[in-house]
């Protein structure tokens, strides 16, 4: 009996599903809003600002002596590709946020080239996020946001802003540059909030 209806593939092997809507990839593919910026790392800073206006500054060098970590994450973007079990190494945003006085309730990430996206703090606290440097135990390129990225893998992967240069806390939410043109506001690969209204 070799009758399948077209398009049906059954249940993946192993156990890992994807999030609904998506299809997986073993490359990785490159997709930006603008042009890719080519920072060097002795010109990199990463800059955090609370709602007071207090500021806090990391050049590379300070980075580097950083605790850094081990990810290992399954990343999902909002055109429909994921890519299983990715490798990076970064600094955990607990760790640079450890003595920032804030009770913000949201961060705008922003990055070289003028990139925005919004992020709740509660997303980039507890083991949830990263600025990393590498990727597959390599310096991570330029096309894919190096020398450094913001990594929230749990989100929709246009909220992990390459070229990351800093967080703007809040306590309202304003809206980064994708979600000013129609994306969710929040971006859960899981609830395919791939649009506003979503």
């Amino acid at each position: 009996m070799g009758i399948v209806s077209p398009g049906f593939t059954g249940r993946r092997r192993g156990g890992t599903e994807l999030p609904p809507g998506q299809y997986l990839t073993r490359d990785f593919p490159v997709l930006s809003a603008g042009p890719t910026p080519h920072v060097l790392p002795e010109h990199w800073e990463f800059t955090v600002t609370s709602e007071t206006g207090e500021k806090y500054r990391w050049d590379w060098a300070a980075l580097m002596a950083l605790p850094a970590e081990e990810i290992t994450k399954d990343i999902h973007c909002v055109t429909r590709w994921s890519k299983l079990e990715t490798t990076w190494k970064g600094v955990s945003l607990d760790t640079l946020l450890a003595d920032v006085e804030t009770g913000a309730d949201y961060a705008m990430a922003h990055s070289y080239g003028g990139y925005t996206t919004n992020v709740p703090m509660d997303d980039l606290l507890d083991g949830q996020s990263w600025i990393a440097y590498e990727y597959d135990g390599e310096p991570l390129d330029p096309e894919h946001g190096g020398p450094a990225r913001l990594l929230v893998p749990h989100l929709y992967f246009w909220k992990s802003a390459k070229w990351v240069r800093g967080l703007v806390l809040s306590d309202t939410e304003d809206l980064g540059f994708w979600e000013t043109a129609g994306y969710h506001e929040y971006g859960d690969p899981w609830k395919e909030q791939r649009y506003a209204g979503d």
